[in-house]
């Protein structure tokens, strides 16, 4: 299954932070990261205090399904000590399926493709970078989805 997964991070170093988690992502059992995005830097959303964010977004095949996917997500996120505080608070690391190969999921624990991508110009133009042709389960056409996103409070590095 070919998946998208976001990453994000403002805090202990967000570079390292998330190349770990990549890395992490990649050592997973029956998983395999085939493309990652360059890194963008953003405001925190709401106008919350704290550091940017960088942000990536990288393409991943793999055979676990999407809520073993989301638990080995979580994991990662434990061993670099996220914390959840306030929700869009500082975070050491944050990962976010955003699509699970063309099915649409709604569950306690996961929907995906992930509610709120298409509002956040962070998501949808490193996600554009890697798979600008993307058409996505709900939401439609991706670079349709990039046209309409707020694109200068975002840095690609």
């Amino acid at each position: 299954m070919l998946a998208f997964i976001g990453l994000g991070s403002n805090l202990q170093g967000p570079r390292k932070q998330i190349n770990t988690a990549l890395n992490s992502l990649d050592d997973l059992s029956e998983t395999k990261v085939l493309r990652i995005s360059g890194f963008y830097q953003s405001k925190p959303l709401l106008e919350i205090p704290g550091p940017d964010y960088l942000n990536v977004v990288c393409k991943i095949e793999t055979r676990l399904s999407a809520l073993d996917l989301l638990s080995q997500c979580q994991q990662i996120e434990n061993k670099q000590h996220r914390v959840r505080e306030i929700r869009w608070g500082s975070r050491t690391i944050d990962l976010d399926i955003l699509v699970y190969g063309d099915e649409v999921i709604s569950t306690k624990e996961l929907i995906v493709p992930h509610p709120e991508m298409i509002k956040r110009n962070f998501v949808l133009l490193p996600l554009f970078e890697i798979e600008p042709e993307l058409e996505l389960p709900i939401f439609g056409k991706l670079k349709d989805l990039v046209a309409k996103v707020e694109s200068s409070s975002i840095t690609k590095l």
